[in-house]
């Protein structure tokens, strides 16, 4: 230190070379001896800045020019770590495996439910759609004269009938006439029931015990009353306004299959019956051919035109087995005339009995026409319809209100389709001539 230490024109040493004594820095205690800018003006060499640390007027000159590394904290006195709460933190393995299953429940959840979106829209199984887009949503609306709606308005008034005879149970079909339990049926289905008692059961499964009225088994009409009030009446047609291919619907209860409908055609009319059990009466009607399906069981029920009017009483059937075995249907079904059973049923309830329409003559044999045509007179009563008319016995009668006779029982069916009092021509030969006569048919004495 024996020469002068020139440090950028400034000597921060005290005068005879020792150092000042050593004083902090700072704003309170500026750098001793004069500022550098009187020192240009004693001589010294002036710089605009301080190219050595050590002559850092700012600088402490006490302190050693040494870079001081901080030591390692000990550790027993490292501070305990602070977490922030609102930092996101690692996820547990509970919050890990929860994820995945809620995940995979609402995609199985979606899954399904487009699953069964496309399955009805399109068919299940991806198949190709089948059908058109139906054009109206909900029930099929049928209209009243369809044969859906026809049924659907008879259906409430046909019953079944039981009837409990010496022979077992029997049981047959039926219809309600009246609002205040008057049902026609046929006299075969009520025919020896034991004390006039039967059983009706009614197309919403209810029953009712019923008395019988009166029976008529030449027609092979009854009818009994039930003991039930504010029943739904059929409305009735004219079987005489019919045509062959009319539409027709049969309501019974075939075979005890009660509520069935079957449906054809009118195949024929004016079709003349003779039917009967062993021992009983003969009953003649001229009688509805349908093509319905009709078995043991329709008896007694209505035959029912296109507009739901009852035009006949299911009776008979034709059969290819022999008898006194089981008949079923082969579509030759009859029913007699509506406009005859209704007028016997008013017979029936008025006064307790049925009135027969004669025309007051006895007819002969089979093939009493001549030549196989017609129907020859036996014998004609004196005071009788026929004798008024102008008939006598050897007649032969060729027609009846326009309808071809070829065998008695025409004759004798067609007379009891007509009310007593009905005036009917009559075409007849006798000998070469041929001939008409107006004859007014009467009911019988009896």
């Amino acid at each position: 230190m024996g020469g002068t230490d020139v440090t950028d024109g400034w000597d921060w040493r005290q005068p005879g070379g020792t150092p000042a004594p050593a004083r902090p820095p700072g704003p309170g205690y500026p750098p001793a001896g004069p500022p550098p800018a009187l020192q240009g003006a004693t001589g010294g060499t002036t710089s605009p800045w301080w190219s050595d640390a050590l002559a850092d007027p700012w600088r402490d000159p006490a302190a050693p020019a040494a870079v001081v590394v901080p030591a390692a904290p000990s550790p027993g006195t490292e501070p305990e770590p602070v977490s922030d709460p609102d930092a996101p933190g690692r996820p547990t393995l509970r919050q890990l495996l929860l994820i995945p299953l809620i995940t995979a429940l609402l995609a199985g959840s979606l899954g399904g439910a487009l699953g069964y979106a496309f399955a009805v829209r399109g068919g299940a199984g991806g198949g190709p759609v089948l059908g058109a887009d139906p054009q109206a949503p909900g029930l099929a609306q049928r209209r009243p004269e369809s044969l859906a709606g026809v049924a659907e308005r008879v259906l409430p008034s046909v019953v079944t009938v039981r009837v409990a005879s010496l022979g077992g149970t029997s049981e047959g079909s039926g219809f309600v006439a009246s609002a205040d339990g008057h049902v026609i049926t046929n006299d075969h289905v009520v025919a020896g029931a034991t004390g006039g008692k039967a059983s009706v059961i009614f197309n919403d499964g209810s029953s009712a015990p019923a008395t019988v009225v009166g029976q008529d088994p030449e027609s092979d009409i009854a009818v009994i009353k039930v003991s039930r009030t504010g029943l739904r009446p059929v409305e009735f047609g004219d079987s005489d306004a019919l045509a062959v291919g009319d539409p027709v619907l049969a309501i019974g209860s075939p075979l005890s299959l009660a509520n069935t409908v079957t449906a054809g055609i009118v195949s024929a009319l004016d079709r003349t019956m003779q039917a009967g059990e062993p021992g009983g009466p003969t009953r003649y009607y001229a009688a509805i051919q349908t093509d319905a399906a009709v078995n043991h069981g329709n008896s007694g029920g209505p035959l029912v035109d296109g507009a739901g009017r009852v035009i006949g009483v299911n009776s008979t059937i034709k059969s290819l087995v022999s008898d006194g075995q089981e008949a079923g249907n082969i579509g030759l079904a009859f029913a007699i005339p509506i406009n005859q059973a209704k007028r016997v049923t008013q017979d029936i309830i008025g006064t307790g009995k049925a009135r027969r329409t004669v025309i007051g003559a006895q007819v002969g044999g089979p093939g009493a026409g001549a030549g196989g045509a017609g129907v020859r007179l036996a014998a004609v009563e004196p005071s009788g319809p026929a004798a008024g008319a102008g008939l006598r016995a050897g007649d032969v009668i060729l027609k009846l209100a326009g309808r071809p006779m070829t065998e008695p029982t025409d004759l004798i069916a067609l007379v009891r389709k007509f009310a007593p009092g009905s005036v009917v021509t009559v075409e007849y030969r006798r000998g070469s001539d041929r001939q008409n006569a107006s004859v007014t048919l009467a009911a019988d004495a009896k």
